[in-house]
């Protein structure tokens, strides 16, 4: 029986020869090179193969890499759609720069020598007069581990500001605050027992690696629990659906640990072992002697109210399935997985605290780190070391940390127009890159105000290869290449293993191939399109020509100084002196390491990686200690390095305890004592506190369809899929407001209203709304935007007031694609961001997703997508939630503790108030 391959060999990848799908019934066959790469279009980094056509120099199709060790083969809807973005008629090809007032729309080809003089010589005159405090580049999904970073750093700029705050920060304090990692690493295929809060298979992070693992966990025998209002793709492959009214999941997951608690169901020589129950005991506890059998009681007593029939009567879930759910828990013992990234977290007030209480099963049952359970993502992500590190900065940056929120995780990106407007500072240049914050962020309107006023920006530099709502308001619009046209390394936690992936220009690759010489990516590139790496170390010697402010250096070539580093070069090192086993596995087939990762495109570092905390300190490490006999902890210059465990010394947790913290010392000290446990806190929009009677229900804004991300996928194929998002009403409510599917609604927030169409369903709670994100496109000019998946608006203003008039949704075009003649949809969606204040959460400084909001029936000349946003009043919101904070300084008048994590952190000096 012949077998089917479902890729082709390596061996082949150098001259593929198919059949042309369009000749039938023909048989002309072409020869591709198979060039492996990794995808851009969200964050998951699954490796990629494109297909070079030999005689045209054109990516023909977009398939998985079979060898990559997180996606396996397989890609998503996102993936197979990089030709569409490769031949999008409206992408942008050439720099541009502003000509006229900012958002008139009038532009200038300029040459990339003539921006990059400006840009670097202003940067240039800010480091030279000390204003390195004025430099910020804001990015949202990187992409890319560390470049942009390191290139901050050697600019001696604290000025990386990112999208975590309107995304996850909330999860990430949650599990950072547990075990010193800030994000969970499941291992699903192994897994038992599975809990996903709120669409994680439909909606979350890293989907593609984690969904096939899931659907791997569950052909092999595990429960599947889902919590969520919603009935998403998700919910309907549950075992368990616990459909809980948003915000009270710290209810339900407490209840559960009641019961692992009362059945005898936890992992009792784990907990003893790993978890930091001493301290709990001294400082909550004091009554009781420090035994592990009082830490037992002491939590039974903790936890004692959370009955399945409270919880039951919180969330809205029948007592009998959160009974059912705790034992599946329970029986995993040590192959539990779960994974909190967006979703309930990212909604609620307090979100990072459900994220405690659910981490609280994963320690119970002892699946922390195990095959099957939960993984730390330092463990099971790989960086590789650049050639040189730059020094820290010097400074910290106000506009990034503001002493309000000393806990965040991390930036407070999603404010900045508001401490602008309070005049905290300004910004002389400011970067966005693959990031649309007018679109992404709630309370859009401010920030295009902020975008429109020099005396906060005064040169804003838009790095993207397409239009966007942000773009429009920039000085210089820069197109940088897509996922097949840039030189990356990323590598992901997608599972218990290591690996690296390279993201190549494949185009390059494949003329080099052809025996050109290609000096720079731009060359192999569409019209003058750069790839983003050559970018930075190109301006980086406008900045530094001569190299005396000593920031060229770290961007020289190591075989011609006095010339900047190629590309083969920087990555070239990295593979050969920063990646363990890689020069090896390169050796054993006669190929350098940076040809051994052109050819395949990825390495495997390490392979199921499992308990890492027990790892014994090396003698290095051990060199000077001494061992807390007590505490059983290893003291090295006054820290905790590790643990000693039967008489071993083991490296333990990246805490301060070294354990896992069920109680935060940390929150303590810094003047959050009530949260020092794992606690049920309700969320700011709770159902209790709605008046049904007034119209008011919980949004759920915070969900997205898995086809689109964040502003890399507006392309044909996908908005072909999915191009409207109605909002979720359930059926009572419906008939309640005599609403049928189809017809306008008028949904109200504190701030102003958008209209959109209802669509009545069974698979939401009574009382909810639903309505995804990552839709809602808009342009303000006919041919400047992604006309296939954006409406031509106009916006009104008057004063504070903004209001935003759909003239038409997306129609048919003519192009250089032949396809945008075809489109027949015209919906895009509606853009409800725009409609939300800020609500950052004052620990975690997460924006809190979740609306109150009341509902209407359209009124008459009410038309769909019609916006209206107050910022005054939004700029009042944000000074309540400001007012929740407890701002630094913390402990020896630190702005932030020292052991928290940052993208960049500064010198430690400067963290000192």
């Amino acid at each position: 029986m012949t077998m089917f391959k479902t890729h082709p060999d390596p061996s082949q990848w150098d001259d593929f020869i198919d059949y042309e799908s369009t000749s039938w019934p023909r048989k002309d066959r072409r020869h591709y090179w198979i060039i492996p790469s990794v995808c851009f279009n969200c964050e998951s980094a699954c490796g990629i193969l494109a297909y070079v056509d030999k005689e045209q120099l054109t990516v023909r199709k977009i398939e998985g890499n079979p060898l990559h060790p997180g996606s396996r083969g397989r890609t998503c809807a996102k993936g197979v759609v990089t030709p569409n973005q490769l031949e999008d008629p409206d992408r942008i090809l050439y720099p541009l720069k502003r000509d006229g007032e900012r958002g008139s729309g009038k532009w200038t080809q300029v040459s990339w020598e003539e921006a990059l003089d400006e840009i670097g010589g202003r940067i240039r005159k800010a480091i030279v007069e000390n204003r390195r405090h004025e430099i910020m580049y804001h990015v949202g999904r990187p992409g890319e581990d560390g470049y942009a970073n390191r290139v901050l750093q050697a600019w001696g700029v604290d000025g990386h500001n990112s999208h975590t705050n309107v995304c996850s920060s909330s999860a990430r304090l949650g599990h950072f605050l547990w075990c010193g990692d800030d994000r969970p690493s499941p291992d699903y295929a192994n897994a038992r027992t599975i809990l996903l809060l709120s669409s994680h298979l439909e909606t979350g992070h890293y989907f593609n690696p984690h969904a096939q693992r899931i659907i791997e966990g569950q052909s092999n025998g595990a429960t599947l629990i889902v919590i969520d209002p919603r009935l998403s793709n998700t919910s309907a492959k549950a075992d368990v659906w616990l459909p809980a009214y948003s915000g009270t999941e710290g209810a339900l997951l407490l209840a559960m640990v009641k019961i692992l608690l009362d059945d005898d169901l936890y992992d009792r020589e784990f907990v003893r072992t790993w978890v930091d129950w001493r301290g709990y005991l001294h400082a909550e506890r004091p009554d009781l002697a420090i035994t592990f059998d009082h830490f037992i009681a002491a939590l039974k007593d903790l936890y004692a109210t959370f009955t399945p029939e409270f919880a039951a009567e919180e969330t809205g879930v029948d007592a009998a399935q959160i009974v059912e759910a705790a034992r599946a828990i329970g029986r995993a013992r040590g192959t539990f997985s779960t994974h909190n990234w967006r979703s309930a977290a990212a909604g609620n007030l307090w979100g990072w605290q459900i994220t405690r209480c659910l981490y609280l099963l994963v320690v119970l049952t002892g699946s922390v780190g195990t095959k099957g359970g939960v993984g730390l993502h330092l463990s099971n992500k790989f960086v590789p070391k650049p050639p040189t590190t730059p020094a820290p900065a010097e400074y910290w940056n106000e506009l990034l940390f503001p002493r309000e929120y000393p806990l965040a995780h991390f930036e407070m990106s999603f404010l900045l127009p508001h401490l602008l407007k309070e005049n905290r500072g300004k910004l002389d240049v400011y970067f966005t890159r693959v990031y649309n914050p007018v679109w992404t962020n709630p309370d859009g309107f401010s920030w295009m105000e902020m975008l429109t006023d020099p005396e906060k920006i005064g040169l804003h530099v838009a790095l993207t290869p397409t239009w966007s709502e942000t773009a429009w308001f920039a000085d210089y619009v820069l197109p940088m290449g897509l996922g097949t046209e840039r030189h990356d390394t990323m590598s992901q936690e997608t599972h218990a293993a290591q690996w690296l992936g390279f993201r190549q220009p494949v185009l390059r690759v494949a003329r080099e191939k052809r025996g050109e010489t290609i000096r720079a990516t731009y060359e192999a590139n569409p019209g003058e399109v750069w790839e983003e790496s050559e970018f930075w170390a190109a301006l980086t010697w406008r900045i530094d020509p001569d190299g005396a402010l000593g920031i060229r250096k770290h961007f020289e070539s190591p075989n011609e100084p006095g010339t900047p580093v190629t590309m083969d070069e920087y990555y070239g090192w990295m593979f050969e002196h920063s990646v363990p086993g890689l020069p090896e596995a390169a050796a054993r087939e006669q190929l350098t390491p940076l040809a051994y990762m052109r050819k395949y495109g990825v390495f495997k570092v390490k392979d199921n990686v499992y308990t890492p905390y027990e790892a014994p300190l090396s003698n290095d490490a051990l060199a000077g200690a001494t061992i807390d006999d007590a505490q059983a902890l290893v003291i090295k210059d006054g820290k905790a390095i590790g643990l000693v465990v039967d008489g071993v010394a083991v490296s333990g947790f990246t805490t301060p305890s070294r354990r896992l913290e069920f109680f935060s010392q940390t929150l303590v000290d810094w003047g959050w004592p009530e949260h020092a446990v794992p606690r049920y806190v309700p969320g700011h929009v709770h159902w209790r506190d709605l008046k049904p009677q007034d119209g008011e229900f919980d949004l759920l804004p915070n969900f997205r369809l898995p086809t689109l991300v964040h502003t890399r996928s507006p392309v044909k194929w996908l908005y072909e899929i999915s191009h409207d998002n109605p909002l979720w009403i359930a059926t009572a409510d419906a008939r309640r407001y005599g609403v049928a599917t189809g017809d306008l609604v008028k949904v109200r927030t504190r701030i102003g209203y958008f209209v959109t169409r209802a669509w009545v369903t069974e698979g939401i709670r009574p009382g909810v709304l639903g309505m995804s994100h990552h839709l809602g496109r808009w342009r303000l000019h006919e041919e400047k935007g992604n006309r296939n998946a954006s409406a031509l608006v106009t916006i009104d203003r008057q004063g504070t007031g903004y209001k935003v008039t759909q003239v038409h949704g997306a129609q048919p075009f003519t192009s250089s694609d032949p396809d945008s003649a075809r489109i027949w949809w015209s919906d895009v969606g509606v853009h409800q961001n725009l409609t939300f204040p800020v609500q950052p959460d004052p620990v975690s400084g997460m924006h809190c997703w979740h609306q109150r909001v009341t509902l209407e029936r359209a009124e008459p000349g009410d038309r769909y997508g019609d916006i209206f946003v107050d910022t005054a009043k939004s700029h009042e919101v944000y000074k309540e939630w400001l007012a929740m904070t407890r701002p630094a300084p913390g402990p020896g008048g630190l702005r932030r503790p020292l052991w928290f994590d940052r993208p960049m952190r500064p010198a430690p000096a400067v963290y000192t108030l």
